[in-house]
C-alpha cells in the first residue's frame, strides 16, 4: 500500500508540475509549502496548550483557595498585592569581562529574599564564596513566554502559602495531589526554560531569570510545597541538575566565566534542600572521579586530555566541596543520605590518583584530596 502511494504520489507530482520547472524543483517546492502548514498548525497546538495549562494553573489556585475562604476580604485583597514576588531592580550591571566574578561588594545574586541569608550572616563569607557570585541575567527573547506562565502560576502558589501560613487565607494544598499533571508541567516548562537561558547565555543582563530562579528555590525550600514538587517532579530534577553539570563541563567560550559562576551558584542554591542536596552529592562524585580517572589514564600513556573540561573541572570541585563541608556540619543530615555506592567509588584508589597526578597536576590533586577529607571526616561522625 505504502508502494502504491508513492508511485500515485510521484505521477501526480509529474502530470501537475508546471513547465520550465524540472520535477525535482517542483517536489523540494511541494515539500517546503507542506512544511509550512504543518509549522503552523504545530504552532497553533502549541498555544491551545498553552492556554490549556493556563486554565488549568488557574482552576488550581481556585480549587487551593477559593476567594470566598478570605476570612477578610479587604486586607487580604491588599495583602495579596503587597505578597507578590516583584521584579528585582539591580543597581548594577554585569560588565562581559570574563574574570571578575568575586567581588565582595555584589548585589544578592538571585534576589532571594533576606530572610534566606539571614541565618548565615555571622558565617565566615570565605567558607561560601559561591553565595556571594553575582547572577546571570539574561536578555528577554521569544522563548521568554514559555517561562511567564510557570513563573507566575507558581509565585501565586508561594503567596497564597505565605498567606495561609499567618491565618489571613484558608488553602488547600493536598489538591495538588488531585492535579499532579498542572504542578508537573508548570515545574518542568521553569526547568526547561533556565535550561535554555543557562545554554546560552546573552548580555546585557536583565532581572528576568533571577526571579525565575528566585521562584524556584523558594519553591523547593517551602516546607509545605516542596514536599508535593519533590514527589512529582523529582526526575525532572535530576535532569536539571545533570544538565547543569554538563553546561559547566563543556563550555569553552572565552567569556564563560561569569555565566559557569551562575549555574554553580543556581546548583548551590538547589542544595538547600536537603533531598536535592545528596543526589547533587552523588552527582558531582561521579563526575569528578570520572574525570580522575581519565586525566590519570590521558598521563599514564602521554595522550591528550581534554583542557577545557581540566579548566571547568574545578567548579565541580568547588561546589562538591562547600556541600560536603555543609553535610558535615549539618548534624540533622546524616552523610548516609547519599549514595555510598558512589562514595566508596569515589574513595577507592584515590590515594594512587593522587600520587600519581600531583607533579603534574598540584591543584587538582590538592582539590581531590580535600575533599577526601571531608568525606571521611563525615564517615567518622
Amino acid at each position: 500500500y505504502l508502494k502504491i502511494s508513492k508511485l500515485a504520489l510521484a505521477f501526480a507530482i509529474i502530470h501537475s508540475k508546471p513547465p520550465g520547472k524540472s520535477c525535482k524543483e517542483y517536489t523540494e517546492h511541494l515539500a517546503k509549502t507542506v512544511s509550512k502548514q504543518d509549522f503552523g498548525w504545530k504552532s497553533k497546538v502549541e498555544a491551545l496548550e498553552a492556554e490549556v495549562l493556563r486554565l488549568r494553573q488557574e482552576l488550581l489556585l481556585n480549587k487551593i483557595c477559593p476567594r470566598i475562604c478570605l476570612e477578610n476580604d479587604a486586607s487580604a485583597e491588599t495583602l495579596l498585592d503587597q505578597e507578590c514576588i516583584d521584579p528585582i531592580s539591580y543597581s548594577s550591571q554585569l560588565e562581559d569581562s570574563g574574570c571578575d566574578v568575586s567581588n565582595d561588594y555584589a548585589f544578592d545574586s538571585l534576589g532571594i529574599a533576606s530572610d534566606f541569608h539571614e541565618s548565615e550572616h555571622n558565617v565566615n563569607t570565605s567558607k561560601h564564596w559561591l553565595e556571594r557570585v553575582p547572577p546571570l541575567n539574561l536578555c528577554f527573547t521569544g522563548k521568554e513566554e514559555s517561562l511567564t506562565v510557570p513563573v507566575q502560576f507558581l509565585q501565586h502558589l508561594l503567596e497564597i502559602r505565605k498567606l495561609s501560613e499567618r491565618g489571613i487565607l484558608q488553602a488547600d494544598f493536598t489538591e495538588l495531589e488531585n492535579d499532579s499533571f498542572t504542578i508537573c508541567n508548570s515545574v518542568s516548562q521553569l526547568l526547561d526554560g533556565l535550561t535554555i537561558f543557562y545554554n546560552s547565555p546573552k548580555f546585557p543582563v536583565s532581572n528576568f531569570l533571577s526571579e525565575a530562579v528566585c521562584v524556584l528555590i523558594s519553591l523547593i525550600t517551602d516546607s509545605e510545597l516542596s514536599n508535593h514538587v519533590l514527589k512529582k517532579c523529582f526526575k525532572k530534577l535530576e535532569e536539571f541538575k545533570k544538565n547543569l553539570i554538563q553546561i559547566i563541563l563543556r563550555n569553552s567560550t572565552v567569556n564563560r566565566f561569569q555565566a559557569l559562576h551562575a549555574v554553580s551558584h543556581t546548583l548551590v542554591l538547589l542544595a538547600r534542600n536537603n533531598i536535592l542536596r545528596s543526589s547533587l552529592i552523588s552527582l558531582l562524585l561521579s563526575e569528578v572521579r570520572q574525570f580522575a580517572e581519565q586525566l590519570l589514564q590521558a598521563h599514564q600513556i602521554q595522550a591528550m586530555y581534554d583542557i577545557t573540561q581540566y579548566e571547568n573541572i574545578f567548579l565541580l570541585c568547588m561546589i562538591l566541596e562547600q556541600l560536603l563541608q555543609n553535610e558535615t556540619e549539618d548534624s540533622n543530615v546524616s552523610s548516609s543520605d547519599y549514595d555510598r555506592e558512589e562514595k566508596i567509588k569515589f574513595l577507592k584508589n584515590l590515594d594512587q590518583i593522587i600520587l600519581h597526578l600531583s607533579d603534574e597536576f598540584p591543584l587538582f590533586s590538592l582539590y581531590l584530596w580535600r575533599a577526601s577529607v571531608l568525606l571521611n571526616s563525615s564517615q567518622i561522625q
